[in-house]
């Protein structure tokens, strides 16, 4: 399973929300490029990197910064945060990043969603930010009607091969990840027909994010055969060593 350290971009700063609130933020570094660097360091392969500044706006604002990180470091990019328009989402990868993640758009663009599927395929991720089972939008602070479920069984259906799923009552908290919500997110995301064991092809890849606070929940979630688990606070706060999780958990050293 892939750890991917992430990076949450607030006015050119490396910050953490609580549980998405923006009026509950810490700062951990003036210089995203130098926690990029650490991270790239301690081994990581991929970096998850958020422009919260652009979730909230509606469309990219830390550009340059992420400019800056690609070039500067070898590690695979996926950002997200702010792209609710075509023209975003090339800007971004016309820089050199690997994949886009598309939140808010999943939901309240529909088109716009199944025309960067049909455009750019498997590096666009769809990112299912879920409050109590319900997807929620706009930088988080708008609740749905929609289950995340639901909304992934039919984003599958549209062409959607990659997932991100944030349990926003875990995000930030080191309480530990909602397994049981993996679980059923990993079965709908794999395409488990729900009324037997049979698998529809094609299988898609599932990221976890939120929660994690120890090496434990990270082997909890591998357990699960997800591609992938993003990490924050718990990198940062020192509660997990990155190094030692990507040796362990990604490279089964």
């Amino acid at each position: 399973m892939i750890i991917l350290p992430a990076i949450d971009i607030k006015d050119g700063q490396c910050v953490r929300l609580y549980q998405g609130d923006y009026g509950k933020i810490t700062t951990y570094d003036t210089d995203p490029l130098r926690v990029a660097l650490r991270w790239q360091e301690a081994g990581a392969s991929w970096l998850h990197v958020v422009d919260l500044d652009g979730a909230a706006s509606g469309y990219p604002i830390n550009l340059a910064l992420i400019e800056r990180i690609r070039t500067t470091t070898a590690l695979k990019m996926e950002v997200g945060g702010g792209m609710r328009a075509l023209a975003h989402i090339e800007q971004v990868l016309d820089l050199g990043i690997e994949r886009i993640v598309l939140g808010t758009a999943a939901l309240k663009e529909r088109a716009l969603l199944e025309e960067a599927l049909q455009r750019w395929g498997e590096r666009i991720a769809v990112g299912l930010d879920a409050r109590n089972g319900w997807v929620a939008t706009s930088a988080w602070r708008e609740t749905s009607t929609t289950r995340a479920t639901s909304l992934a069984k039919e984003l599958r259906e549209l062409g959607a091969r990659r997932f991100i799923y944030t349990d926003i009552a875990r995000d930030g908290a080191l309480n530990g990840p909602n397994l049981a919500a993996l679980f059923e997110m990993k079965r709908v995301t794999a395409g488990h027909d729900e009324a037997s064991s049979v698998v529809m092809r094609p299988e898609c890849a599932l990221i976890a994010s939120g929660g994690v606070s120890s090496m434990d929940d990270l082997r909890a979630i591998a357990k699960l055969g997800i591609e992938g688990a993003i990490v924050g606070r718990a990198i940062y706060t020192g509660s997990v060593d990155l190094a030692a999780a990507i040796l362990e958990i990604e490279r089964g050293e």
